[in-house]
């Protein structure tokens, strides 16, 4: 499973087109407003396909999908590259954004199945966290890269290495393995699917969806442990988002721009770190995001040297304790409708981070980035009552 997973989540991420696209786009002729537009449809098209992407992974073949989900990438990005006008650039966020929302779910639904069949769902933290840690420093990997590749080859050179990467990606996600996905406790879709779908004459090709949809629901109403675990994955991926807006809180620190790229390195280290380090300390993932959220708050009164370590560090537990919720949330569902149940904390994450883009754009008319990231610090306190929940069986004995 390592041998596909880890290339796999390097490769995804390893776009030097990210930390250059609104350059690119302001060098295009496009003004503030309609850069601000592209991005609410990215964000929009990953949140409203989410769900959709995740009911298709519990219906076909999941590595189909980690096959195309690349390739509609490196079609966004080609357009941008040699069709660099607004709505080539719109075109190319909805193909991303198309992506990104069928790998998510998709990838960790697989893994975790093909785990628990060979008997090794233990180990399920470990591989996600270190995939996700590989991730983080495709993305450094990738911002090291840009300036050179923009520097030499132009804008052609950064979308060209773009392009290759998310081909390179796409003969990978077929490797996955994946067996056969037994139904259990009797919700097969078999003749109870057919026969509702018989009934709906001109709807039954709807039965199957629908019928994942409701297993869905019902597992995360019944399944011991589900609903909190969701709830914290949902709160944890969406809060995360305010690392957007570290460069601002690096820069009301350091006063000198040329010296935020430096100073932002510690939180992308920390934040692999934290990946890397999912497969322990499970059992004590709601004191320690107790302790991160503390750290963020002080760290942004703080200021200075010492508080951008401080803010780093509770990146990196708050990296950390968003694997260990991940992998609750996969022990206590089963694997009839797994990715779905996934992508729902996958569309719970985009909504809480569309909420705080909002709450950090309002409230920056008020306040500092060290207020603004100090409030924050709240939300991420309101996730430790939901870690202090595990779920049940053998399986989860660590989380």
């Amino acid at each position: 499973m390592a041998r596909s997973l880890y290339p796999h989540a390097f490769l995804v991420d390893l776009i030097p087109l990210y930390p250059l696209y609104a350059l690119l786009f302001a060098d295009s002729g496009l003004s503030a407003t309609q850069i601000s537009s592209l991005l609410i449809l990215w964000s929009f098209t990953a949140f409203v396909l989410e769900i959709p992407s995740g009911v298709l992974a519990d219906l076909v073949p999941r590595r189909f999908l980690l096959t195309a989900a690349p390739l509609l990438s490196a079609a966004g990005f080609a357009l941008w590259t040699f069709f660099p006008v607004y709505p080539a650039f719109a075109a190319g966020f909805m193909l991303w954004g198309t992506g990104e929302a069928i790998t998510s779910g998709t990838r960790q639904a697989l893994v975790y199945d093909e785990l628990d069949r060979a008997g090794a769902a233990s180990a399920y933290a470990r591989l996600i966290g270190r995939s996700r840690a590989l991730g983080t420093i495709a993305v450094v990997t990738a911002t090291a890269a840009a300036a050179p590749l923009l520097a030499h080859g132009g804008y052609t050179a950064v979308g060209t290495v773009s392009i290759a990467a998310a081909l390179a990606a796409a003969p990978i996600g077929y490797s996955f393995p994946e067996g056969p996905r037994p139904r259990k406790g009797g919700t097969g879709t078999g003749r109870q699917v057919k026969t509702a779908g018989e009934r709906k004459g001109a709807f039954q090709w709807l039965g199957p969806h629908l019928h994942v949809m409701r297993t869905a629901l019902s597992e995360v109403r019944h399944a011991p442990g589900a609903r909190p675990a969701l709830f914290a994955v949902a709160m944890l991926m969406g809060l995360y988002a305010l690392e957007e807006y570290l460069p601002f809180l690096v820069l009301s620190f350091a006063g000198d721009a040329a010296l935020v790229p430096l100073l932002l390195v510690p939180s992308a280290v920390a934040a692999a770190a934290g990946e890397g380090l999912a497969g322990r300390g499970g059992r004590r993932a709601a004191p320690l995001a107790a302790a991160g959220a503390l750290l963020l708050a002080v760290g942004a009164l703080v200021g200075h040297m010492p508080g951008i370590l401080l803010v780093s560090a509770a990146f990196g537990v708050f990296a950390w304790a968003s694997v260990i919720a991940e992998t609750r949330l996969q022990d206590a569902v089963s694997g009839d409708a797994r990715a779905t149940v996934v992508s729902m904390s996958g569309f719970g994450a985009e909504g809480v981070a569309i909420a705080t883009f909002a709450a950090y754009g309002l409230g920056s008319g008020f306040a500092g980035p060290g207020a603004l990231f100090a409030a924050a610090s709240l939300g991420f306190l309101a996730v430790v009552p939901a870690l202090r929940r595990r779920a049940r069986g053998p399986r989860s004995e660590r989380y």
